[in-house]
């Protein structure tokens, strides 16, 4: 068998080459072409302007009493509902509301016209018999005024400690719900007082 020589071998006279890739890849690349000539396509704006919050705006009492507020000393608050307490207390022990009959002035309109007592009917003087020691008595004229008394003034006191000698007294705070059950409550409350049985009879002023 005669050998073939490089003339007359076809490999090695047509040698076989991989024909140049047209994309080289780039030095310390960690994929073997590059990147795109052309920047990536953004996507489309939307066609409306995103919507924003605007805080509404509040009327020129509120901003009156706020600006009076931030500007008042801190003393002026406790002080304010201070004195509006201690008015109440001396209108209360003034007028004797235990001693006043249904049409003395200042009266209850709705039981006035109507025979029926209001939410608010025997607040006054539950009142009066509390500022004298007598808790059954105040209880009788509106057991909700009595309940809520004690929660008021531990609220005051608590407040006002706070903002005027700085004391650490827990806070008491009211929820929404708590909110909404005392006035459901008050609201059936005040509907039982004005029923014509016993022992609801023992409610009516």
């Amino acid at each position: 068998m005669t050998p073939m020589s490089s003339a007359t071998d076809p490999v090695a006279v047509h040698p076989h080459h991989e024909p140049p890739h047209p994309y080289p890849p780039a030095p310390h690349s960690p994929t073997p072409y590059p990147a795109a000539p052309y920047p990536p396509t953004p996507y489309p704006a939307a066609p409306y302007p995103a919507a924003r919050y605007e805080e509404p705006q509040q009327d020129r009492v509120t901003r009156f009493i706020q600006r009076k507020w931030r500007d008042s000393p801190f003393w002026v608050a406790p002080a304010a509902m201070l004195v509006c307490m201690a008015g109440a207390v001396g209108y209360t022990l003034a007028t004797h509301p235990t001693e006043a009959n249904a049409g003395a002035a200042p009266t209850c309109l709705l039981k006035y016209t109507t025979g029926f007592v209001c939410p608010g009917c025997g607040g006054t003087r539950a009142a009066w018999y509390l500022l004298h020691g007598d808790v059954p008595a105040a209880a009788r004229h509106h057991a909700l005024f009595v309940f809520v008394v004690p929660f008021l003034l531990y609220m005051y006191v608590a407040w006002a400690g706070r903002r005027l000698f700085g004391w650490k007294v827990p806070q008491l705070t009211l929820s929404p719900g708590v909110i909404g059950l005392f006035i459901a409550a008050w609201g059936v409350f005040s509907v039982l007082r004005n029923l014509p049985w016993a022992p609801f009879t023992a409610f009516y002023v």
